[in-house]
């Protein structure tokens, strides 16, 4: 029998808060009009990122654990992400010849490994296209991607992982793992500092390094009826761990739980209302901001006027993402999807 509060979520919400800071952000680091900064100061698109992997971390194990067989699951997880990722690829790939200074160039072997890098998740690989957004701060067409490899990778390990918690126990391996993720994310800095060489950031960036993330809200799935009866307690440890954390000393070992308390406890508990009820939009808002704001910026529009400019990127790209999920997702999505049955009965109301 489903636990009744996830019957009713603030999922929805949530996604679309964190990709709109992860939008807001990114429009200041790109542009980098001073006026912004204000917001870019208080917000936080790493945060909000982790607190992505955590949401994740909470409804793939749910989905998997629901799945009649892996092919089953798999199915599911490849229908959700890759019709949208191929086609944000692909429109910016062909489309943005438009923009490009070496159009005669622009279809070369260059583009080749762009396109096959891109759609295959290895972004870094190829971030870029001949003659796009050269006179930009950053050249790369679509930073936001590399988020997506994590998850890709992260549907991959959720079955073995299963496989793991049902012979070892659930909350055996989800410490061990949380906790191994955790170190070598860990050491990987500690080498980073000592060499000085950016690839070891890099690389504490990706998975395993940001599996903790996924394992603290896996553990909140998991041991949701714990979380529900204690949510006081889990409060009170998590706060002030944030705050410390965030203000006076990293506290690595504890902010991936912490975060994950937070966030669950936002998504499950002060219910505000059916946000998916029109359709989920932050996946599509996630993956066309920042082309979106390159393309702003290449154009000059709103050199003058920050909030403009932050209004428009805001703006275009929501019209953006409600097109992406009506054309692209929503098509690939089961019928049983709560999406598709919440959008139906809204029609029929």
């Amino acid at each position: 029998m489903q636990h009744p509060r996830l019957i009713k979520n603030n999922f929805d919400l949530l996604r679309l808060l964190f990709a709109g800071t992860v939008c807001i952000v990114h429009s200041y680091d790109l542009s980098g009009f001073q006026q912004l900064s204000v917001l870019a100061n208080v917000l936080s698109s790493a945060v909000a990122v982790k607190a992505f992997f955590i949401v994740s971390g909470f409804l793939i194990f749910m989905s998997f654990e629901r799945s009649l067989s892996f092919s089953s699951y798999l199915k599911k997880r490849v229908l959700r992400i890759y019709p949208a990722y191929f086609t944000v690829v692909m429109l910016c790939a062909v489309g943005l010849v438009a923009v490009s200074n070496n159009i005669s160039d622009y279809f070369s072997l260059l583009w080749v490994k762009y396109v096959i890098a891109n759609l295959s998740f290895l972004n870094f690989l190829q971030p870029t296209l001949s003659g796009v957004f050269e006179s930009n701060k950053l050249p790369t067409v679509n930073g936001a991607l590399w988020t997506l490899k994590i998850e890709a990778m992260f549907y991959l390990t959720v079955p073995l992982l299963v496989l793991l918690f049902r012979r070892f126990g659930h909350f055996t391996m989800l410490v061990l793992v949380y906790c191994l993720s955790i170190a070598y994310a860990q050491l990987l800095t500690v080498i980073a500092e000592r060499t000085g060489s950016g690839v070891y950031v890099e690389l504490a960036r990706q998975l395993p390094a940001q599996l903790c993330y996924f394992m603290a809200g896996a553990f909140c799935y998991y041991f949701l009826p714990l979380f529900e009866r204690r949510v006081g307690y889990f409060l009170a440890f998590a706060v002030p761990i944030l705050v410390i954390n965030r203000m006076v000393y990293p506290l690595p070992l504890f902010e991936p739980f912490a975060l994950a308390s937070v966030v669950i406890f936002f998504g499950l508990f002060l219910y505000v209302g059916n946000f998916g009820k029109y359709g989920d939009f932050s996946y599509g808002f996630y993956i066309l901001h920042f082309p979106t704001i390159q393309l702003i910026l290449h154009f000059g529009w709103f050199q003058q006027s920050p909030w403009y400019f932050l209004i428009t990127v805001i703006f275009i790209t929501s019209v953006g993402a409600v097109a992406m999920w009506h054309l692209v997702e929503k098509r690939f999505l089961r019928r049983n999807s709560h999406y598709i049955v919440t959008t139906s009965s809204s029609g029929e109301n």
